[in-house]
């Protein structure tokens, strides 16, 4: 019988032809070890159930099937700090090219990356302002159009100055980015010659418009972040910070006082397990387990894909969770919350579970066991509201061995190498 029940069909709908949007994901593992069967229809999971239990379009004939087995289907990480307008660029001979063209093919092409790798949902930091003024802006919001129904793409405009007088043409660029389409506003105050004066001037931008906040910062400067957070304190839907890696060199007392601070505030965190990213210089992730401990929400991003500040980044949700687990002494579990339950959080997504009635935004992983998945993530499908989007396949051979057949290892292959 199903674990959890099918949901009700809308009062219009009635048994006929097959539901196009239905599909049956056949065999899958989950994390509490079970094998099961997940039936998705209309962007949602309609029901779950044991191995063999459910049909593939319920009470609306059959739909299409995919075969899991040997697959750990997990909700789909998503990624909260990317640099659309640099991505890609790393082998760009000069200076990055601005040109909207440019800008919208290497957005396009970074997301359909990340969305490989399993990222339904992305947040890319735009430059806003300057030389490049919202042309590139206007290139990454034309790939978020062009990639809707793979991904969902939003976009953070950060300008560079807004205090003084040098900072009025930045402020009157934030806001005409806002009423373009960024979705969500921020920047580097540790860049303004008065840091305090610019948070100001981007909450009340982001209070003008009920916009989120996500700012740059080090964190190295207590006393700044003390401040951010008394005025972070009362804004909805609230502020994120990263990737915050200098906050782990403050001595132990004023890094957990800070800690405190972020977490009364309602403050989120990005860290960048991976490395830093086109807005900070330094390396080194925010101290996780200290934020954890103090009631931050943490979540973990990518950063640099393969531009100037890093550039063999991959933009891998998973390799920033294996990092994590690996280097920063979380369980794979909370490590795999980090680019997942906590990222889609911090992006204001709803929640999802592999239960009937969460969103339908899942990823399988071959393998049998998050810490096997997360160390050796080579094949996957990427599912969004519904539908397979994405699937990477890795195939690997050996050559014959005794000793691999007198032992019982496991092997995959389509044959023997010559």
């Amino acid at each position: 019988m199903p674990d959890s029940q099918p949901q009700p069909p809308p009062p219009s709908s009635s048994p006929g032809p097959a539901d196009p949007s239905s599909l049956l994901l056949c065999g899958a593992r989950l994390t509490d070890g079970r094998i099961v069967d997940v039936r998705l229809v209309g962007g949602r999971i309609e029901a779950v159930g044991t191995a063999g239990s459910l049909t593939a379009g319920g009470t609306r004939a059959c739909g299409a099937r995919v075969d899991l087995g040997g697959y750990l289907l997990l909700p789909a990480p998503a990624e909260p700090h990317a640099h659309a307008d640099t991505a890609l660029s790393a082998d760009t001979q000069g200076p990055v090219s601005y040109e909207p063209r440019d800008v919208q093919r290497r957005a396009t092409e970074a997301a359909l990356l990340q969305l490989g790798h399993g990222a339904t949902a992305v947040r890319a930091h735009v430059r806003v302002g300057d030389v490049q003024g919202l042309g590139a802006l206007a290139a990454v919001l034309r790939a978020r159009r062009a990639l809707r129904g793979l991904a969902e793409l939003t976009t953070v405009a950060m300008p560079r100055v807004l205090t003084g007088v040098a900072g009025a043409d930045g402020l009157a660029v934030l806001r005409d980015a806002v009423k373009m389409g960024a979705s969500v506003v921020g920047g580097r105050p540790d860049l303004d010659p008065d840091p305090t004066g610019y948070v100001e001037a981007v909450l009340e931008v982001a209070s003008e418009h009920g916009c989120p906040v996500d700012l740059h910062t080090d964190a190295g400067d207590p006393a700044r972040l003390a401040r951010l957070a008394a005025m972070a304190g009362g804004l909805r839907p609230g502020v994120t910070l990263s990737p915050c890696g200098d906050l782990g060199r403050l001595p132990s007392e004023v890094a957990s006082r800070t800690a405190d601070q972020l977490a009364a505030a309602g403050v989120r965190v990005v860290c960048l397990p991976q490395g830093g990213c086109g807005g900070v210089d330094r390396r080194g992730a925010a101290p996780v387990r200290l934020l954890r401990a103090a009631g931050v929400r943490v979540a973990a991003g990518s950063g640099a894909l393969r531009d100037v500040s890093n550039p063999v980044g991959r933009g891998d949700p998973l390799e920033a969770a294996f990092l994590l687990a690996s280097r920063y002494g979380l369980s794979p579990e909370e490590a795999y919350d980090a680019v997942s339950g906590s990222a889609r959080a911090v992006l204001g997504l709803p929640e999802v579970r592999v239960e009937a009635g969460f969103p339908a935004e899942l990823l399988a992983v071959r393998g049998d066991g998050l810490a096997g998945a997360l160390s050796l993530a080579y094949s996957r499908v990427v599912v969004h509201r519904g539908r397979v989007v994405a699937r990477t396949s890795a195939v690997r051979e050996y050559s014959s061995s005794a000793a691999s057949a007198d032992l019982g290892l496991p092997r995959q292959g389509r044959g023997q190498l010559s």
